[in-house]
């Protein structure tokens, strides 16, 4: 199994270090979709990068809506075309989409509205995405954090509805937990995980690091699945690669080949 952590490009060496496969960096910190072609200078920086960066999260920013009354669905096209070619000149394959500003439900704006926009978003953006050879993973956010695909089960709802091979989903570990999903809902949505997140539940710090999660439930279902993508920390305060990124990486290591 690759193990990657999420930082910033500029750090890839220190990933590198801790024994991880690959990095994964934001859209918003590398790609930068609402930088000009001529003024856009991540290609320069990803050619000199230590790791393949193999993934990039935060896909569109809280000012670009996906949902409510003002949605530019023009502009998120544009936007969208322009992070998959930048994303395919540096051979990222996966985009995460998050993005809880961005398509969080307005107060007494219409659910089934917004859900008919997301939609609308996620077939719009997988259709660019395969023209790239990427593939866009919704990912489910507690409701914390957002107020609409908090869970794999509802996420699993949006990826039979934009139906195209180019939308999967992601499990994040964080997340699952703390909305309290039972390990079943893994099961129906083993052949569309693209991509995996960890950090514990406490903290959301590095896996192992609360002395409390176990990862070995999780990963015996995706390896029973034959999951064959990447697993990414990404874990709130974790940056202190020499003195905890090595522990970090053999631990999950350790848990995966328990499972």
């Amino acid at each position: 199994m690759r193990f990657g952590i999420c930082s910033n490009i500029q750090r890839a060496a220190e990933v590198r270090w801790t024994g991880a496969d690959f990095l994964e960096e934001s859209v918003q910190g590398l790609l930068q979709g609402l930088v000009a072609d001529a003024e856009w200078r991540g290609a320069e920086l990803a050619r000199g990068c230590a790791l393949p960066i193999l993934a990039a999260n935060m896909l569109v920013p809280a000012e670009l809506k996906i949902v409510g009354p003002s949605v530019d669905f023009e502009q998120l096209q544009t936007y969208i075309t322009r992070v998959t070619a930048r994303a395919r000149q540096i051979g990222i394959k996966i985009l995460v989409f998050g993005s809880g500003g961005a398509r969080s439900v307005p107060d007494g704006f219409e659910r089934e509205r917004a859900v008919a926009q997301i939609v609308a978003f996620g077939k719009m953006a997988a259709e660019i995405c395969l023209r790239n050879e990427i593939v866009l993973a919704v990912e489910p956010l507690n409701r914390k954090e957002c107020n609409i695909i908090n869970t794999l089960a509802e996420a699993m709802t949006y990826v039979k509805a934009v139906n195209h091979r180019a939308f999967r989903c992601l499990l994040d570990t964080y997340h699952f937990w703390m909305e309290n999903e039972p390990l079943e809902n893994i099961e129906p949505a083993l052949a569309s995980i693209a991509h995996v997140h960890v950090a514990d539940k406490i903290g959301r710090v590095a896996p192992g690091e609360s002395g409390s999660a176990d990862y070995r439930p999780i990963f015996h279902l995706l390896k029973r699945a034959r999951y064959s993508g990447a697993i990414s920390v990404e874990a709130i305060g974790f940056n202190d690669f020499e003195s905890a990124g090595k522990r970090v990486i053999a631990f999950l290591h350790r848990q995966w080949d328990e499972a």
